[in-house]
């Protein structure tokens, strides 16, 4: 049992992902996939300062993460979680690793140009396109801020009127 949770948080590693998913689910690592992160020490130093020492965290840009898919999914140490902080690296991936079946949308916060569809999270037309695809390509999406939320699926989320 490896990665199981394929998230899109626009913070990355926070108190959300460490906290609110890791202790319930007793997630054992974390992957932070992103091409500027990957190749900067310095702002994995500041994302490990984030992570307990019970759990692993490793860097992957998204060819690394690709390459690496089914070792990081059939990884024996326990649950992971792996992060992207947009859709569109998600996407990147999931056309990559077909074993990607389902993505989790956590916090994808407000920015200009895009619509609020829950409290935590806010989509462009192209980031809502991307999503579809994936839907499309038969890749379960839907969104769930902590474990204990009932997850929302894509076409709720569309759906919505951003009330929840």
């Amino acid at each position: 049992m490896g990665v199981e949770i394929f998230r899109v948080d626009d913070r990355l590693i926070h108190g959300q992902v460490v906290v609110g998913w890791g202790q319930p689910l007793d997630v054992r690592s974390i992957v932070l996939v992103d091409d500027e992160v990957a190749a900067s020490a310095w702002e994995q130093d500041l994302y490990r300062m984030g992570v307990p020492e019970e759990m692993d965290v490793s860097f992957e840009s998204v060819e690394t993460a690709v390459a690496r898919m089914d070792a990081l999914i059939d990884d024996s140490r326990g649950v992971g979680i792996l992060l992207t902080a947009d859709v569109f690296t998600m996407q990147r991936l999931v056309a990559g690793a077909p074993r990607i079946r389902r993505v989790n949308l956590g916090g994808i916060h407000h920015r200009p140009g895009r619509v609020q569809r829950l409290r935590y999270i806010f989509l462009s037309a192209e980031e809502e396109a991307v999503l579809r695809a994936m839907v499309a390509a038969g890749v379960e999406v839907e969104a769930q801020d902590v474990p204990a939320a009932a997850p929302v699926p894509l076409n709720e989320l569309l759906a919505g009127d951003g009330a929840r």
